[in-house]
């Protein structure tokens, strides 16, 4: 199994391209505005394409088609809540951040609190996203050792194949985030995006033609086994997708990740205003829904090709389903074409992760011991930030090679810990005025030591229950802002700044 040397030509010719794309954007010396924000002269279609596509990873193409394959689109319930949070954030938080100059999501809590509860929300934000994001570079390496198998096991091992493949993508990714900064990470994020959601629409069309029968063959087989079965209306804090679950939990999730997630509020903050930046969140939402559609259908067609065509040998893990049917039964062309797609998704990603993790590094922490640093140090510390943290990526996706765990499952447990904490401190600030920054503290300590404690404790044995993980931001914002509201009446401090002001 293995590309040959046409669909390896296409995918050499993207990896290229992409990389040349980038380094477009390339303009010497430039602000901090330019290089974190683009400037804010980014229309909203763009940046609603490269909010999806920087949401949308390698664990999205490979593993949401597993889900299907492995059961059905109850995962549709979950991105019902990504959807509700939009409207939430545009209501809540945006109105906030175009409140004056922002570079990053955490000078909000500097403002509203003061400099310790903003050290330690940037700080989070620093390793949460470095450790998930490892996990989604790690995911790189499932699909590009099945697709070049052939040839890179006759010249190395299993484990050397892993590191070279996460080296190569970490290091064009980084090339073009170094030179291009968010101007160049939003352009490429809407090219990736065209190509890797044309891809999985060209693959689904193929598959449906490898399927005798096409689509009426797939509709009535995978209906037979349930596989278009959407909703769970049944309460329960350890099934992953019930309605509840994926309606409350995906809100919750989705305020935290895209409202208080330096990652996508870099985003939302290099719009032009706020009415642009509240048009490309919102049209992001109706793209993620379509996106996600589109994958589970993929899975659903998946389980009826192989149902008909069974593997030589059982899938070990879900993630590995989409790929290997690209690379084993794609006609020539459209494995490339689909190989690049699943790579355009993880170079996306990866960008927006390195910038965002660079922006916070130097707005939040280098500026506040050098603020008086001109634009020339400025911008040689941020790519200094880029190389630094493209390194640190690379380093936690080696790491990344053991559990049974869906990927993406995997990514979302990571991230869900401490989001609870993010986001209840941000709402403690945005919608309370009697809240301060020691209650606040104890608050987001607590919900997130109870979140890691859910997240480990089965792993462990030290608790039976496994909480889903689609509940963990809700009850660890809920701790936050119960605790965190409470001590600050007991503490009786006052606020930096009362939310009106922020």
């Amino acid at each position: 199994m293995g590309l040959n040397a046409l669909d390896l030509t296409i995918v050499g010719l993207y990896l290229v391209g992409i990389t040349l794309f980038g380094l477009r954007f390339r303009r010497g010396e430039k602000s901090l505005k330019n290089y974190f924000l683009a400037d804010r002269s980014v229309p909203w279609w763009a940046i609603a394409l490269s909010i999806v596509s920087a949401e949308t990873s390698t664990l999205t193409i490979i593993s949401v088609p597993g889900l299907a394959f492995d059961s059905n689109f109850e995962f549709l319930q979950v991105v019902m809540g990504y959807m509700v949070a939009r409207v939430v954030i545009s209501l809540i938080f945006l109105p906030a951040y175009f409140r004056g100059e922002l570079f990053t999501a955490y000078q909000l809590i500097d403002r509203r609190f003061g400099k310790s509860l903003y050290r330690f929300t940037a700080g989070t934000f620093l390793v949460t996203r470095a450790v998930a994001e490892g996990v989604r570079v790690f995911a790189v390496s499932i699909v590009v050792n099945i697709a070049l198998q052939r040839y890179l096991l006759h010249y190395m091992s299993e484990s050397t194949s892993v590191i070279a493949s996460i080296g190569l993508v970490t290091l064009l990714t980084l090339i073009y985030t170094f030179e291009g900064g968010m101007t160049a990470v939003i352009w490429t994020d809407v090219v990736q995006m065209c190509i890797y959601v044309g891809g999985t629409i060209i693959g689904f069309f193929v598959l449906l033609h490898l399927v005798p029968g096409g689509w009426t063959t797939v509709h009535d087989t995978a209906s037979a086994a349930n596989k278009f079965q959407t909703f769970d209306f049944h309460l329960s804090l350890t099934k992953t997708y019930n309605f509840w679950a994926g309606l409350i939990g995906g809100t919750f999730l989705t305020m935290a990740s895209h409202g208080t997630d330096q990652l996508m509020v870099q985003r939302l903050l290099a719009a032009k205003n706020q009415k642009d930046s509240t048009f490309a969140l919102l049209a992001s939402g109706v793209a993620v829904f379509f996106q996600f559609s589109l994958f589970l259908l993929v899975g659903a067609a998946l389980f009826v090709f192989y149902k008909m065509y069974p593997p030589a040998a059982a899938f070990t893990r879900s993630d590995r389903i989409f790929p290997s049917f690209i690379v084993g039964s794609m006609p020539t062309g459209v494995s490339g074409i689909l190989i690049a797609a699943i790579l355009a998704a993880a170079m996306s990603n990866m960008s927006a992760a390195l910038n965002s993790l660079s922006s916070t590094t130097v707005v939040d922490f280098y500026l506040k011991r050098k603020p008086n640093a001109d634009d020339r140090t400025r911008i040689r510390i941020s790519r200094g930030a880029t190389v630094f943290w493209g390194l640190v990526l690379f380093g936690l996706a080696i790491l990344t090679q053991r559990g049974g765990q869906s990927v993406l499952e995997l990514g979302l447990s990571i991230a869900s810990v401490p989001y609870g904490g993010l986001l209840g401190v941000f709402l403690l600030g945005v919608l309370t005025k009697r809240a301060n920054q020691t209650g606040a503290l104890i608050g987001m300590a607590i919900g997130i030591m109870v979140n890691l404690f859910l997240y480990l404790g089965p792993r462990f044995h030290l608790m039976q229950t496994n909480v889903a993980w689609t509940w963990y931001v809700t009850i660890g914002t809920s701790l936050t802002f119960v605790i965190g509201y409470l001590i600050s009446l007991m503490t009786g401090g006052s606020a930096a700044e009362t939310p009106a002001n922020v």
